[in-house]
């Protein structure tokens, strides 16, 4: 009887490192699996990118990175103010611009003031006057994004015929703080 104890302490004694070791394996693959659940979900939820030019002075500067929130797409459509990151297929790149109206509004811009419904809008965050522009009705499903910048030839946004109101579908995320260098976006005053 004392020799099958001993044997089966034996036994059990050889098969502690073979459970060690498929527990440890097991764990790894765990953590592997949940790094990728994490960055599957982060990558579709929050982003990053980065301003290539002067379109939205002096809001955002060239080279500043902001921080992207994706996951608000889901839940809200954007509004009057919201700074937003689109990939149009038209253009071939990301840009990053304010949303001064969405679907159903119309946009005038005249002797450099630009005015949506016949209101002109309090513009503290913007640099230069916009060109004058006739009254447009932003179609269903799109909206009229400017950069802050309104020198001519200084932005490519909706008050180029050539881009014109952005769908709402080309909207990839709200640029919501620049991590580089640190700081608010400004936000434009209420109407």
């Amino acid at each position: 009887m004392e020799v099958r104890a001993e044997m089966k302490e034996e036994i059990s004694e050889l098969r502690q490192p073979a459970i060690k070791k498929k527990s440890e394996v097991w764990g790894w693959i765990r953590f592997i699996l949940l790094l990728t659940l994490a960055f599957i979900l982060i990558n579709n939820m929050i982003g990053l990118t980065k301003v290539s030019g002067n379109s939205m002075n002096p809001s955002l500067q060239n080279g500043n990175v902001l921080l992207m929130n994706k996951i608000s797409l889901f839940f809200s459509t954007p509004k009057y103010g919201d700074v937003v990151v689109i990939k149009d297929e038209r253009l071939g790149f990301s840009i990053i611009k304010r949303v001064i109206a969405v679907q159903g509004d119309r946009v005038l811009i005249r002797d450099g003031v630009i005015f949506v419904n016949e209101t002109p809008l309090p513009e503290l965050y913007t640099a230069g006057k916009s060109e004058d522009m006739a009254m447009q009705t932003i179609p269903s499903g799109h909206l009229f994004v400017v950069g802050d910048n309104r020198n001519l030839g200084e932005s490519k946004d909706s008050r180029d015929p050539s881009l014109g109101p952005v769908h709402i579908k080309d909207v990839k995320g709200y640029a919501v703080f620049s991590l580089l260098p640190m700081h608010r976006i400004a936000e434009p005053l209420d109407l």
